[in-house]
């Protein structure tokens, strides 16, 4: 494949607390064009911060006949897709291997529709380390509580 003829989003999701306040940030690329996208919550947790980063970047992708790649630094995201947990779950009626409900269903199951629609292949990185991008995410995300914890 020639560069450019796929998405590249990497996404991430942070939180001050846990619960607490969280942000969430996205970056997507294509060829040359660069989009950053990020918000924040004021009661989540980090785990839904990084399903929000995935879900709002797939909603925000126009071309819907170009195979996307996803890379996240949150295993519990990339695992559900890689490892079919997700579809384990649904499975056994949105219930866990630990027999509890399965949390954040209300994202999972956005993404799994977004996904439906589009060619998502998902990658991991390992965050906080020399993924420039991943860092650019981050550091997004951060920010986003950072901005608004001072209204809070």
């Amino acid at each position: 494949m020639k560069k450019g003829e796929e998405i590249v989003v990497y996404t991430d999701g942070a939180c001050s607390g846990n619960p607490g306040p969280g942000g969430w940030a996205a970056i997507l690329r294509w060829g040359q064009h660069e989009k950053e996208l990020c918000g924040f919550e004021p009661q989540t947790t980090n785990n839904r911060m990084e399903l929000r980063a995935a879900v709002e970047a797939l909603k925000s992708i126009r071309k819907k006949d170009i195979p996307i790649r996803i890379v996240t630094d949150s295993q519990y995201v990339q695992h559900a897709f890689t490892q079919n947990w997700i579809q384990g779950w649904i499975r056994k009626g949105w219930i866990t291997s630990a027999k509890t409900p399965v949390k954040n269903r209300d994202l999972w199951e956005e993404l799994l529709r977004l996904t439906g629609q589009l060619q998502v292949k998902w990658d991991w990185t390992k965050g906080h380390s020399d993924d420039c991008v991943n860092n650019r995410c981050d550091a997004l995300a951060r920010g986003q509580v950072e901005k608004h914890m001072k209204w809070l």
